[in-house]
């Protein structure tokens, strides 16, 4: 436990020009969609929040990102999240501290500017056994798959 508090501190030292809460909804989005993965498919999926952030079609801040979606009555509309496991109707909980520590360490990686070059630019992912219907639209091209996760530029402005 101790390991993962000064994990935590040193994170939000190193991490000064994000807002706490950003950090946090970050690490929370990377365990949930990717501490199964190495580090390099993690980090490109850090890459796909953040370079959401950026883009002028999503919302400005890591939060707003992640928990993009529809919702009634102030809660998420299960299954209608950008990042499936935000409304899937299971609690956000941290079980598997191995994965909490490297969804930590690749938020940081990636807040601090690292990037995987395949995956740059994409602004969308998803898992190589589903097949969302944005996928099929000829303005996402494909840039290659990581892990489990295939990644996606989208070119429609």
């Amino acid at each position: 436990m101790k390991l993962i508090l000064t994990t935590l501190v040193v994170s939000f030292i190193l991490i000064s020009t994000v807002k706490a809460d950003d950090f946090d909804c970050l690490v929370e989005a990377l365990y949930h969609e990717a501490r199964s993965e190495d580090m390099i498919p993690m980090l490109a999926v850090a890459n796909v929040i953040l370079n959401r952030v950026k883009h002028k079609k999503f919302p400005n801040t890591i939060c707003e990102v992640v928990h993009q979606g529809k919702y009634w009555k102030d809660n998420p509309v299960r299954d209608k999240c950008h990042f499936s496991y935000w409304c899937d109707g299971r609690p956000e909980r941290f079980t598997d501290m191995t994965g909490l520590i490297k969804s930590i360490n690749v938020a940081e990686m990636s807040l601090k500017g690292i990037q995987v070059r395949q995956t740059s630019h994409a602004t969308h992912y998803h898992a190589y056994y589903v097949t969302p219907k944005w996928a099929s639209n000829p303005a996402f091209k494909v840039l290659g798959q990581l892990g489990t996760h295939i990644f996606y530029l989208d070119n429609s402005n």
